[in-house]
């Protein structure tokens, strides 16, 4: 009886024992894990500080003025995203006065954005597309640039068209998830601008190629990246392509900022949110007419 007393209380010390060991290591758990905690809270409020200054100087780099061309009418939307980011657009005029250039790129994240526009200053800079290169030209020239600086699984898509006004019409080069419509006057159907090579990514080897497409008066064109396409509703759908179309087809068949309205005011109600996650970029164009005023010499 006395020799079980005694295990009894060696059992118990034993316990005791492990307890105490255990007690101290949850301690000192916590303590590690409050530290933890500690440093996601300053990483993730140094990155939430990150992505506002990206998103800020974004926006301001953006035009706020688009050139006066003559015959078009132009009506665009930047809405920077809550998590994911990387829009940029562009419209230009060429050194020959009766050429534009529209550019318009999406990345899958701020870091490959800020690489691609840097390259795209770099090149504009350079007078690269301005001298007229062709459009898919324009495009090989970003991503021999890009290529070798991209990271992980990042990836971009650019749409770099140009409009000749003599002719009136658009040599494009797309590549990616840029989605590109020709709604042609009095026309029901849509004409999709289909992309001509893959997403830029480190992988990317493909020669870009141009396509051309002819505009007539009042045939509008509609550009968007892929956030407003990716938008989901409170169940997980995405809004897709088809959302795209059918709010372009439902949207008033005349005036360029009727149309964008139409286009963002449709996504808005699917995804039941006034600020998307991802970047959206949203451009469209209508042709005025085909009135070509030459400078006096």
């Amino acid at each position: 009886m006395v020799k079980d007393e005694e295990s009894l209380k060696e059992r118990i010390s034993e316990l005791e024992h492990e307890l105490a060991v255990r007690e101290a290591e949850l301690h000192r758990y916590r303590l590690e894990l409050t530290k933890a905690n500690t440093a996601l809270e300053k990483m993730i409020a140094q990155i939430s500080q990150e992505m506002k200054f990206a998103q800020t100087l974004q926006k301001m780099l953006s035009p706020t003025e688009l050139p006066n061309v003559q015959g078009f009418e132009f009506s665009t939307k930047f809405i920077p995203g809550s998590r994911y980011g990387g829009d940029y657009f562009d419209i230009f005029e060429h050194e020959d006065r009766l050429r534009f250039g529209i550019l318009i790129s999406s990345s899958s994240g701020y870091s490959l954005s800020s690489l691609l526009l840097s390259v795209i200053i770099k090149i504009s800079s350079q007078m690269e597309a301005r001298r007229g290169l062709e459009a898919h030209k324009v495009v090989s020239v970003l991503a021999k640039e890009v290529v070798p600086n991209i990271q992980n699984d990042d990836s971009a898509s650019i749409f770099y068209g140009v409009v000749d006004r003599r002719s009136y019409e658009m040599q494009y080069c797309s590549v990616g998830i840029i989605d590109g419509f020709l709604q042609v006057y009095g026309q029901e159907s849509l004409i999709e601008l289909l992309p001509t090579g893959p997403s830029i990514s480190k992988n990317f080897n493909t020669e870009p190629q141009s396509r051309t497409v002819q505009l007539n008066p009042r045939d509008r064109m509609i550009l968007a990246t892929e956030g407003l396409k990716l938008s989901q509703n409170p169940l997980g759908v995405n809004w897709g392509g088809h959302g795209l179309s059918q709010a372009i087809q439902s949207a008033p068949k005349q005036g360029v900022h009727e149309l964008r309205n139409e286009i963002l005011f449709a996504n808005e109600k699917f995804s039941q949110k006034s600020e998307p996650m991802r970047d959206q970029t949203l451009l469209v164009t209508e042709v005025k007419d085909r009135v070509i005023k030459l400078a006096k010499n």
